[in-house]
């Protein structure tokens, strides 16, 4: 008897090392016939070593007493897990294995003595239960079975989305395993939205690999899509620090809990479908009227990627629905309007593309010179995994256009900045418009455009300058230009000969709407300003922020009382504005390259009795303190929740510094641009306790909004404004009547912020 066990046990360890797929179904059923149904096999732990802390999961579960907890063991094969798990109380246990003969050997094993087992043979990957109706799913080994890294992770994946589909909620995932990279990077992220995790180190005495410890994932499904830190009952420190296999298990989890970090602290995080398809916007399946979410579309099936939002319908009585979902593709030349690129904006394209769900696709340059029939070949298998399962309003899936803005584009100049990161110059001809055509512009003329584009934030139109022929004025009967506003200008073609004409920018024409905002607002000082100019003094403002120098220009030319100096820390910006938007310096105008900051703090210093800074302030024809001061800086972090300023300009150090450095009847103006209520609600708040009187500009149809500040105890009722604006349009000295007007009509918005 004793020879012939010894021979069974010289086969299995012969059988073990041609074990080499472990996914066949048939090598099992072999490696099963020779250990027979009395002799069992523990891949990892055994159950002394095991029993503390597996029973001490399973007894925490609070809606279901030990004899009605309903588990299953997938992969069972012939390990004496569930015997030791059904002896300890547990009875609900259902075994499943694909191989027929550990099936048929387990349960004449048990039948007897543990007749409420249940044994059926099912591939794990594959389970023929319906969904959530198990408490636990206890694997030990089985996923380490299916992960061989030869095979790659597509059974792995297979199996741990059934195991999640059948479990309930507030159901756990007990996995044995040796916690290999390639298993935890597949285990950690699939229960990352929605799921509490735990990992416990497993005392034992041997394992299947050598040398190799088994740990215990503990993953508590929640009916949520939270994201949480995993934690450990065990620290690095408590285990051998030069064991290659701890290090590697918590290298995985600090990666792991970083990215969970980034997740639930409210990191502008783009989805990816992985992620979605883990469960971090919910069941997609299903519409959810008003959920919005942005997203990157693409896989190794496809050519490219995509930045796209999701966004399910509201409820609306009053919209008809045609369409399940829609598919709507943005032109780069159109990503940046109104439209398309805020939240409002957003949901009344849904409303007009009638889709219960509108998937927004945003092409780039990536996808420049791909025709339309190959973008959406390309996008037709990554959408469907979108789609909801509703299809009351039939199957089809539209793809919808937005027509190019642009008619004409080249790219001037390229460069990349250490500060600003990469950025592009273009001059662009818009296409579609409205008949607002300024009269004093020929029919016959093309208005052209120069702009400034920073690529760090979603390719963002930082200026825009009007292009005129041989000094010709072009400019528009509505300064706005059109993707500021959603609308668009009527162009007419340009003759040949004028083509080779010289180009130069209209420093009288403000093309953003937000510019012509910001001057609105020397209304609420206008007194000021005309007593100034009367008596011949000069007011200085600063400009902090360049960009393409519109603003500051525009001063200089049509405001001829100011003293203008811009505050820029970007020397490749200065250089760009001064080569390519024909900025200026001279008597009136300076630019400084510096931080806008410490610019402020050493004027305020300087105005209190401080030591003048010579390089500041070493211009005789210039005040120490500051009339105006306008910040009108982009952010480049974005996930602070603020496009603009940056985060430091509406700090409390840096507004008494701006408060501290201007004249008691200076105007603070700052562009705010962010789409958090609750963020804007703190700078005001913010600015409310530094400055007497505080006044917005909210501009239609965009996320800007202009705030202004006065020092003065004085504060301008609001039925003043008339009078203080009929003053201040007597102060402009502009070229184009209808930029002046621009300007009057937006000071008509202010209101003081109460």
């Amino acid at each position: 008897m004793v020879k012939k066990q010894q021979q069974k046990h010289s086969q299995t360890e012969e059988l073990l090392e041609t074990l080499t797929d472990f996914t066949s179904k048939e090598n099992w059923d072999k490696f099963f016939t020779i250990r027979g149904s009395d002799d069992s096999f523990e891949w990892y732990a055994e159950w002394p070593e095991l029993r503390d802390s597996m029973l001490s999961e399973l007894r925490s579960m609070k809606d279901a007493g030990p004899d009605s907890l309903q588990i299953l063991v997938p992969g069972c094969g012939n390990s004496k897990l569930s015997e030791h798990l059904y002896d300890a109380g547990f009875h609900c246990i259902t075994n499943i294995d694909f191989s027929k003969v550990v099936i048929s050997d387990m349960l004449r094993r048990n039948v007897r003595e543990r007749p409420s087992m249940r044994w059926r043979v099912m591939d794990m990957t594959r389970m023929q239960f319906t969904e959530n109706i198990f408490d636990v799913v206890v694997d030990k080994g089985g996923l380490d079975a299916l992960m061989e890294p030869e095979h790659g992770e597509n059974l792995g994946n297979e199996y741990l989305t059934e195991a999640k589909r059948v479990l309930k909620t507030g159901g756990k995932f007990v996995c044995l395993t040796l916690a290999e990279y390639h298993v935890l990077g597949l285990l950690l992220p699939k229960f990352r939205f929605g799921w509490k995790m735990v990992i416990h180190a497993v005392p034992q005495k041997s394992s299947g690999k050598p040398g190799l410890r088994t740990f215990m994932v503990v993953a508590e499904k929640e009916n949520s899509s939270m994201v949480h830190q995993i934690t450990s009952s065990f620290s690095q420190s408590s285990l051998d620090r030069s064991d290659k296999q701890v290090n590697g298990l918590f290298e995985e989890l600090n990666n792991e809990n970083n990215i969970r970090t980034q997740y639930s602290d409210g990191s502008d995080i783009l989805l990816s479908l992985k992620d979605l398809q883990l469960g971090a916007k919910g069941d997609l399946n299903n519409l959810s009227p008003g959920r919005r979410f942005p997203l990157i579309l693409g896989d190794e099936s496809s050519r490219f990627s995509y930045r796209a939002v999701l966004l399910d319908a509201r409820q609306d009585s009053r919209m008809t629905v045609m369409y399940h979902c829609g598919i709507m593709l943005i032109p780069r030349s159109r990503a940046n309007g109104w439209l398309y690129s805020e939240e409002e904006g957003q949901w009344t394209v849904v409303q007009s593309a009638k889709a219960a769900r509108l998937i927004m696709v945003y092409l780039d340059n990536i996808h420049m010179g791909v025709g339309i029939e190959d973008i959406q070949e390309d996008l037709s298998p990554l959408v469907k995994q979108l789609a909801p399962a509703v299809t009351d309003y039939g199957s089809q899936i539209p793809f919808m256009m937005v027509e190019d803005a642009l008619k004409e584009r080249k790219i001037i100049h390229q460069v990349s900045s250490a500060l600003t990161g990469p950025i592009i110059i273009d001059d662009v001809v818009y296409d579609n418009a409205d008949n607002d055509i300024s009269q004093i512009l020929p029919s016959n003329r093309d208005l052209r455009f120069r702009r400034l584009i920073f690529q760090r934030n979603v390719y963002l139109v930082q200026s825009e300058a009007l292009l005129t022929i041989d000094g010709m004025a072009s400019a528009a009967n509505n300064p706005s230009r059109a993707d500021k506003k959603s609308k668009s200008k009527k162009w007419g073609s340009q003759r040949s000969n004028e083509s080779k004409r010289s180009l130069t920018i209209f420093h009288d024409y403000l093309a953003s709407t937000y510019h012509s905002g910001i001057l609105s607002g020397f209304m609420l000082i206008s007194s000021y300003l005309e007593t100034m100019a009367s008596a011949g003094n000069g007011v200085r403002t600063v400009v902090i922020g360049l960009g393409a120098g519109m603003i500051p220009m525009f001063l200089h030319g049509c405001l001829p009382f100011t003293l203008v100096e811009a505050v820029e820390l970007d020397p490749i910006i200065v250089s760009l504005a001064k080569d390519y938007f024909g900025f200026r310096e001279d008597g009136r105008l300076r630019v400084h390259t510096t931080d806008g900051l410490e610019f402020v703090k050493k004027v305020a210093e300087s105005a209190h009795g401080g030591k003048e800074d010579d390089e500041l302030l070493s211009s005789s024809s210039l005040e120490k303190v500051i009339d105006v001061l306008i910040v009108d800086v982009d952010s480049d972090d974005p996930s602070s929740g603020l496009s603009c300023p940056a985060s430091s300009f509406v700090e409390e150090t840096f507004l008494n510094d701006a408060r501290a450095s201007m004249s008691d009847q200076g105007l603070f103006v700052v562009n705010l641009v962010s789409r958090s209520a609750s963020i804007k609600e703190a700078v005001i708040s913010r600015m409310k306790k530094v400055f007497n009187h505080l006044y917005s500009l909210q501009l239609e149809q965009d996320v800007n909004e202009i705030i202004f500040a006065l020092k003065t105890n004085d504060c301008i009722a609001e039925d003043k404004f008339p009078e203080a604006a009929r003053q201040l349009e007597k102060l402009l000295n502009c070229r184009e009547p209808k930029m002046r007007e621009a300007i009057i009509d937006a000071s008509k918005k202010i209101r003081y912020a109460r």
